[in-house]
């Protein structure tokens, strides 16, 4: 999730208790099923049998406590006509808007989706911290509107996690009709 827009916004959104409040909640996105089984498995997670999210949807919820944490993952579910996996950028942003709003996560882990960063010297297991993050897929041709077309956000700022888990911190660049890109940010 990124900061609200403007310095007012921001200064507001983050305050001192924020800050200083430990993570205990915390909510994994991930767009298959599949991908999402050995995190399910390893933390013996359990399906939500009444749904958190609205009725009809296909979205699946696991929850359950490792250590002192409340972990959820969520996935879009299987499209009810082909059978597979929702995956793409519309059910997952109505699926994390309504995540966060349900559960009210402390840190949001968007899982699975590095192996299209293949091409870019990523590999299955790596963690990327988000500098900012953009969305390319809406084409303004009108000067302002090509930059909110864009939709380029700031990521918060993370410097402990990234020192202390010895992270490397990129740029999220996003079509629906190509692979994700990143971009190593310079000195991190």
């Amino acid at each position: 999730m990124a900061p609200p827009h403007g310095d007012k916004a921001a200064a507001e959104f983050s305050d001192e208790s924020t800050q200083k409040r430990p993570i205990s909640n915390i909510l994994f996105i991930i767009a298959m099923q599949t991908e999402a089984s050995p995190l399910v498995n390893k933390f013996q997670l359990t399906e939500e049998p009444d749904s958190v999210f609205p009725k009809g949807v296909p979205w699946v919820r696991y929850y359950g406590k490792y250590k002192d944490l409340n972990i959820n993952i969520v996935c879009p579910g299987k499209d009810a006509t082909l059978g597979v996996d929702s995956v793409g950028t519309v059910s997952a942003s109505l699926l994390a808007y309504a995540s966060i709003q349900a559960l009210q996560p402390d840190l949001i882990i968007n899982a699975g989706t590095a192996g299209g960063f293949k091409a870019k010297g990523a590999s299955i297991g790596d963690v990327f911290l988000a500098s900012d993050v953009a969305f390319h897929d809406r084409r303004i041709p009108i000067p302002v509107f090509d930059l909110y077309g864009v939709c380029t956000r700031q990521a918060f700022s993370t410097p402990n996690l990234a020192k202390e888990l010895y992270l490397k911190i990129y740029q999220i660049l996003w079509e629906d009709y190509r692979q994700p890109t990143i971009r190593r940010i310079e000195g991190e």
